[in-house]
């Protein structure tokens, strides 16, 4: 039996939870047309870097509850999560192609950027639910980079779904020259504060 849902089409989270031990069913979220996508990720007007985080795991967490009931699925907690690279106070998203992966790089290379996951856990029916959050903030400086490393590194397909345009677990981990904070948080689930949530909503028996 699951111990939750997780909110997230993300392979990385999955396997984060699993590293832990903790049982859960994925809960995928309309993110295509024709409808649209039912958590709206764009940033708002005058919205900081940190309230759009917050914002967008907390929304998929409470929406994920009301899908549960929606499509009449068990009742057990949603877990969510949003992370973002920060660099000049700007939130630096996923790359839409090629060049505006390449972009990104050439921004973070030689100096260290923000990287903020916010972890939301929603419990409970729509009607009395119960909210826990926390959320990590690291540090992470790329080393200088060449033009044909960062050709070479967007010919590939790992910028693509990653915020920032990099991926720390993968090949990416030769541009990390120093890295202050949590090394799963930049993957994209802060371990230490998922399992502080975890504990503190009492659905987990991790040590």
């Amino acid at each position: 039996m699951a111990d939750l849902y997780l909110a997230s089409r993300s392979p990385r989270r999955r396997d984060l939870l699993r590293q832990i031990g903790v049982r859960f069913e994925p809960l995928l979220l309309r993110m295509l047309p024709p409808r649209g996508p039912d958590v709206d990720e764009t940033p708002h007007a005058g919205e900081s870097a940190s309230a759009f985080v917050a914002r967008v795991a907390t929304t998929k967490a409470r929406f994920g509850v009301e899908v549960l009931g929606m499509r009449r699925m068990p009742l057990h907690p949603v877990l969510a999560a949003d992370t973002e690279v920060i660099v000049d106070g700007e939130v630096l998203g996923k790359p839409a192609n090629r060049d505006e992966a390449a972009a990104f790089l050439r921004r973070l290379a030689s100096r260290t950027h923000e990287v903020r996951t916010f972890v939301a856990l929603a419990c409970g029916p729509a009607a009395r639910l119960e909210l826990f959050s926390a959320e990590s903030v690291s540090s992470v400086r790329l080393a200088a980079l060449s033009e044909p490393q960062i050709e070479r590194y967007c010919a590939g397909g790992e910028p693509y779904d990653k915020a920032g345009g990099y991926a720390i677990q993968g090949l990416a981990a030769t541009f990390v020259e120093h890295l202050e904070g949590s090394y799963s948080g930049v993957m994209g689930l802060p371990l230490y504060e998922t399992a502080q949530l975890l504990r503190q909503a009492g659905i987990t028996d991790l040590p």
